[in-house]
C-alpha cells in the first residue's frame, strides 16, 4: 500500500475559509465548488429554492435566521487534486466550532472585503491560525465595488494580523473603473467583464509591462498607473518566499470579485499549487506521519440531529494516517474499546454518500450515539492521543433557569451532552446549584435553549449573569492550589469535564487575581486530555 498511500496523500488539499461575516465567503465557497465541478449552478448556496444547495442549514434556528451556524464539509476534485473544503460559520455570533474546524485543516484561505479591510472576527480567527502556524492565502474580494487603495489593504493586513503580504496579482482600477488584474508571477493580464457569470478564461500573456499591447488593452492612462504600481511594489513588497508561507509568516495575496467569478480560478490554481498536502500531526507521545500504514484520526466536531427523524449525532473525523476502509476495526482510546467503523459518510458538495475508503486529509462522518467526544483519537493499534483540539475561554455567560424543577435530571443530561458536543460550555459553581452557560458567541445560548426543548423536553430560559471572563486554573503546587480554592470559592466553578475554572466579573478583577496569585496559571485555552 506504501506507494498508493504516498500518492493519495500528495493529492490531498484540506483547507478552511475564514472571513468576517459579509466579506463574501459563501459566494467564494460556491464559486470554488463550481470550478471543482461539484455544483453546476451559481447562486445555489444562497437560493434555498434550488435543491442543489452546496451548504446545508440543518437546524431550524438557522432556517429562521437564514445563516449557517453549522460547519459544512465539501469534497471536490480539481485538476489532479482531491480538495476538502471545510466551511466555518460566518456569522457574527460564531462559536468554538469555528475555531475547532481550523484544527482539522492544513491551510486556510482568508477572504477580505476590499472596502472594509481587516475586521474584528478575522483577527480572532488569525490568532487560531497563528497558534497552529496554519499557512494562509488571502483573497481580497469585491473589487467590482469602490474600496480601499490596494496598498492600504496590504498595510492593514500587515499591521493588524502581523503577517507579511506578498501580492500574487494586482488590480487595475476598482469599482466602476475596474479593468482586471495583472498576474505578477505569470506576467499575464486577466481582463474583467462586468456581469459575466462564466468562468474566467486564461489571461493574455504580456512579456513585459513595456509591451505596447498593454496600452491598447487597458488605455495608456491605466497602463501607466499599473507600471507605477508594479515598480513601487517591486521596491516595497515582500518577494514570495515559500518557506515563509509554510510557516505562516507570509501570505500570498490575490485580488478578485467572487460574485463575478473573477480571480477565483487564479486563486484556486495558486492554492492547489502552493498549499501543502497533509503533514505530520502531533500526538502526546510523538508526531504521526500521514504516510504511516496504520490508520489513525481524531474527532474535531460533533453535529447533532442532522436528520431529526433519526436523532443522530455525527462526529466529524479527520484522518491523519493510513487508509480507512469500511467495516475496519479501530480502537477508541478514551474508552479503551474496539469498535467497527461500519457506516461512515463522506460529504460531497451536494449530499452525503457512504464511503468505502478514505485517505489522510479526508474528513469522514461517523455515526455516533453519544459515545464520541471532541478530541477523541481512533487508531488501528498504537495507543495515541492527538493534541491541539482546545476549548477556548468563553466571553459570554448566562445562568440557566429551569421552568419545571422536576426536569433537573433531563437538564443535567442535556447540558452534559451539549457540552461534550462542543455546542456550549457548562460550569457548575462550587457554591450554588445552578448551571452557568459560557460561549464564545451569544447565538450559542439561543441554539442551546432551542435544543434543550426539542431534544430533551426541557423548558429552560436563561438570564444574564455578572461574569465577563473565564480562565482554567492550573498550579503544580497542590498546597498552593488548595489554598487558592479555599479562599476564592465564590468565584470558582468546575466545567463539564471537572476542570477548575475561575469566573471573573470583569477584566480588572481578572488582572487583580493574576497579580495576587502569581504562581497560579490562568489559562485561556484547555485541551481535552
Amino acid at each position: 500500500m506504501g506507494k498508493q498511500l504516498e500518492q493519495e496523500v500528495a493529492k490531498r488539499r484540506t483547507f478552511g475559509i475564514i472571513s468576517h461575516p459579509d466579506a463574501g465567503k459563501t459566494t467564494l465557497t460556491e464559486k470554488l465548488l463550481l470550478y471543482g465541478g461539484a455544483i453546476n449552478l451559481a447562486g445555489a448556496v444562497k437560493s434555498k429554492k434550488i435543491e442543489r444547495h452546496a451548504t446545508s442549514d440543518w437546524m431550524a434556528i438557522e432556517q429562521e435566521r437564514g445563516i449557517s451556524v453549522t460547519t459544512s464539509v465539501m469534497k471536490f476534485t480539481y485538476r489532479d487534486y482531491e480538495v476538502n473544503l471545510l466551511d466555518t460559520p460566518g456569522h457574527q455570533d460564531f462559536s468554538e466550532d469555528t475555531y475547532r474546524v481550523l484544527t482539522a485543516v492544513d491551510s486556510a484561505i482568508m477572504v477580505i472585503d476590499s472596502a472594509k479591510g481587516v475586521e474584528a472576527q478575522t483577527e480572532k480567527l488569525m490568532e487560531v491560525c497563528r497558534m497552529r502556524n496554519t499557512p494562509l492565502i488571502t483573497f481580497i474580494n469585491k473589487l467590482d465595488r469602490e474600496g480601499l487603495d490596494p496598498l492600504d489593504i496590504l498595510a492593514d493586513i500587515e499591521d493588524k494580523l502581523q503577517i507579511e503580504c506578498s501580492p500574487m496579482s494586482w488590480p487595475i482600477g476598482m469599482g466602476k473603473s475596474f479593468k482586471g488584474v495583472y498576474n505578477l508571477y505569470k506576467k499575464q493580464i486577466h481582463l474583467f467583464t462586468a456581469g459575466q457569470q462564466s468562468r474566467d478564461q486564461g489571461g493574455i500573456t504580456i512579456e513585459s509591462l513595456d509591451d505596447p499591447r498593454l496600452d491598447e488593452l487597458i488605455t495608456s492612462h491605466d497602463a501607466d498607473v499599473l507600471r507605477e504600481d508594479i515598480e513601487l511594489l517591486e521596491g516595497a513588497a515582500n518577494p514570495f518566499e515559500y518557506e515563509q508561507y509554510l510557516n505562516a509568516g507570509q501570505t500570498p495575496v490575490f485580488f478578485g470579485s467572487a460574485v463575478n467569478n473573477f480571480g477565483v480560478q487564479e486563486l484556486l490554481n495558486g492554492f492547489v499549487e502552493m498549499a501543502h498536502p497533509p503533514g505530520p500531526r502531533a500526538a502526546t507521545t510523538r508526531d504521526v506521519s500521514p504516510t504511516e500504514e496504520a490508520f489513525s484520526g481524531f474527532a474535531f466536531k460533533i453535529q447533532a440531529n442532522m436528520n431529526p427523524a433519526h436523532r443522530d449525532r455525527i462526529a466529524f473525523f479527520r484522518i491523519c494516517s493510513g487508509k480507512f476502509t469500511r467495516g475496519m476495526k479501530v480502537r477508541h482510546h478514551r474508552l479503551g474499546k474496539e469498535i467497527t467503523l461500519a457506516n461512515a459518510t463522506i460529504f460531497m458538495a451536494q449530499d452525503r454518500a457512504n464511503v468505502e475508503e478514505a485517505w489522510p486529509g479526508d474528513i469522514i462522518g461517523l455515526h455516533n450515539h453519544g459515545t464520541i467526544k471532541i478530541g477523541d483519537t481512533f487508531t488501528e493499534k498504537e495507543d495515541l492521543k492527538f493534541t491541539g483540539i482546545p476549548n477556548f475561554a468563553p466571553e459570554h455567560f448566562r445562568r440557566v433557569l429551569l421552568k419545571n424543577p422536576l426536569k433537573m435530571k433531563q437538564l443535567q443530561k442535556g447540558m452534559q451532552q451539549l457540552a461534550e458536543e462542543g455546542a456550549i460550555q457548562v460550569f457548575r459553581p462550587i457554591i450554588g446549584a445552578q448551571y452557568i452557560m459560557g460561549a464564545v458567541g451569544v447565538l450559542q445560548f439561543e441554539v442551546t435553549v432551542a435544543r434543550l426543548k426539542n431534544e430533551y423536553g426541557v423548558e429552560a430560559i436563561y438570564e444574564p449573569i455578572d461574569y465577563q471572563a473565564a480562565r482554567w486554573v492550573h498550579c503544580e503546587d497542590k498546597k498552593l492550589l488548595a489554598e487558592f480554592e479555599k479562599k476564592n470559592q465564590a468565584a470558582l466553578a468546575t466545567d463539564a469535564e471537572g476542570f477548575l475554572t475561575y469566573l471573573a466579573q470583569n477584566e480588572w478583577m481578572l488582572n487583580f487575581f493574576m497579580e495576587k496569585w502569581p504562581d497560579v496559571e490562568f489559562r485561556k485555552t484547555r485541551e481535552n486530555v
